[in-house]
């Protein structure tokens, strides 16, 4: 009985987290859609296009979150072999692909008026490109997998090991020269103007709570589907075992 009543009040924790995620989201994006196309200034030798920087640059943080969270439950799932790990990196994946996906198409369509190019091969967008096919071939290594313990088993090895060109993402405008500009402080640059870095800071947050719900939504479904596997499984054995020999 205790632990039914522990569990049906951390039903009710991550019911009431949920709903508060969506009264958050929705209360931000029109925030952030206000701030980007109307509050936010002009940048004086870009215009109008780099407001994609508001939307590049969030995703590229919530993408950065998806793949960290990845690699940490999967090193959980291989220490304990709890399948509730191998939810949470799995679901982490999968939005960080998503994230990571609006990085690369936000990029070229700000990088084309910018420098005149859709792509180069500098280090941050190859760098990105590989983290983006190593996280979609993760998806697709776990759905050729034989079981689902050798599912979770094969996806955390590649999630903890993509996750090892996060850093080269992160620093590759200071190890090697692009056309990437430094710009946040972080990375070395001057900063932004002042209403510029509000803006950001607003869409990031606004941002990671949407990847946030997304996971929280993910990790729901992927917990229905193992009930749904685990009573399909049962009802093949009850008729197994009720057909005559």
């Amino acid at each position: 009985m205790p632990a039914q009543n522990e569990k049906s009040s951390r039903s009710d924790r991550v019911a009431w987290a949920e709903r508060a995620l969506w009264a958050l989201v929705a209360l931000l994006v029109p925030v952030c859609l206000h701030t980007i196309f109307r509050v936010v200034p002009t940048e004086e030798k870009m215009g109008v296009v780099q407001r994609i920087f508001y939307f590049h640059v969030p995703s590229a943080f919530a993408g950065f979150l998806g793949v960290g969270l990845c690699a940490v439950f999967s090193a959980l799932y291989l220490w304990k072999r709890e399948r509730r790990y191998d939810l949470v990196a799995h679901a982490s994946a999968e939005i960080g692909v998503v994230f990571f996906t609006i990085v690369l198409l936000t990029g070229p369509i700000w990088a084309r008026p910018v420098w005149g190019v859709w792509w180069t091969g500098e280090v941050r967008l190859t760098s990105t490109l590989v983290l983006w096919l190593l996280y979609a071939g993760y998806l697709i290594l776990r759905r050729s997998a034989e079981n689902p313990e050798q599912e979770a088993r094969w996806g955390a090895v590649l999630g903890i090991v993509g996750a090892l060109d996060l850093p080269i993402i992160y620093k590759s405008v200071e190890w090697w020269r692009g056309l990437h500009p430094k710009v946040l402080k972080a990375s070395g640059g001057l900063g932004l103007d002042p209403a510029m870095e509000r803006g950001l800071l607003l869409c990031s947050a606004t941002f990671i709570l949407l990847f946030a719900l997304l996971l929280v939504l993910r990790c729901r479904a992927g917990a229905l589907e193992d009930e749904v596997d685990r009573m399909a499984q049962h009802l093949s054995r009850r008729k197994a075992n009720t057909e005559p020999a």
